[in-house]
């Protein structure tokens, strides 16, 4: 019988640390045993015209995971997974995502952070000319309950949706079962939402859970404007819900998202 170390680590199937101005190109990436790229700690990052895939069901299988990088650019790539198809983590700045097709996946994500109590910070980011095909999740910053930073001047901009689920979600408890877990204290400002359309696989297709934290602002200048996200399932109405949410929304935007606190 053959021996298995059920305590093995998965690996990262292709891993960069301190690579300044590296350029990444034309690969194909099929079924990572965890997440496909990693970028850690590296300036001046051009990614593009990449083929990542993985079952829509496979843990932990992220397309690109970015951490401590600033200058990052991705463009013209295909990512389906089972987990996020981008997620951009702590000490990140100015990262620039565009024409990214996403699906399956969790979407494209601006974080978790702030896990086990950690500061975290993320600043300068834009998503802009992407598809999201039947994701969990589509545009997404979340904070786990405790942490502490800030994340602010984030622009998602042009996305299309195609049956996603939460299509555009802040979500300030991320795996909030943790009993008696402070609020998290990841001041979240300056986040725009501009030309999001397309249709919700769920009728909660705008969500905004911020939390107090100690600042006790929530989170601050949301904007929302040529939004339209209409429900996948015929007869279904979308609505968007807020939780100390504060910031502007135009009445064109369907849904209403009249429950943004001035």
């Amino acid at each position: 019988m053959q021996n298995e170390d059920f305590n093995c680590t998965r690996p990262t199937a292709l891993y960069f640390n301190n690579c300044n101005r590296l350029r990444l190109s034309k690969l194909r990436h099929l079924n990572s045993a965890k997440n496909h790229i990693g970028i850690s700690a590296s300036n001046i990052v051009r990614i593009s015209r990449l083929a990542i895939a993985a079952p829509g069901d496979s843990p932990n299988t992220d397309g690109i995971d970015i951490s401590g990088s600033s200058y990052v650019r991705v463009r013209d790539t295909v990512i389906g997974t089972g987990d996020d198809c981008i997620a951009i983590n702590g000490f990140c700045s100015h990262v620039d995502v565009a024409r990214v097709a996403c699906g399956p996946g969790h979407g494209i994500s601006v974080g978790s952070l702030g896990e086990d109590g950690a500061y975290q910070t993320v600043s300068d980011v834009r998503v802009a000319d992407c598809v999201f095909n039947r994701t969990l999740s589509g545009a997404r910053i979340k904070t786990w309950q405790g942490g502490s930073g800030y994340v602010k001047n984030v622009t998602f901009e042009r996305l299309r949706m195609i049956d996603a689920g939460n299509p555009i979600i802040i979500n300030q408890d991320y795996v909030n079962n943790r009993t008696g877990s402070p609020p998290s204290n990841i001041q979240i400002s300056d986040v725009t939402y501009d030309g999001v359309s397309g249709t919700s696989s769920v009728p909660r297709a705008i969500y905004f859970h911020c939390e107090e934290g100690t600042s006790g602002n929530g989170c601050d200048g949301i904007v929302l404007k040529d939004v339209h996200i209409a429900a996948a399932a015929a007869g279904v109405e979308t609505y968007a819900v807020c939780v100390n949410a504060h910031g502007t929304s135009t009445p064109s935007n369907f849904p209403s998202v009249s429950c943004l606190a001035p």
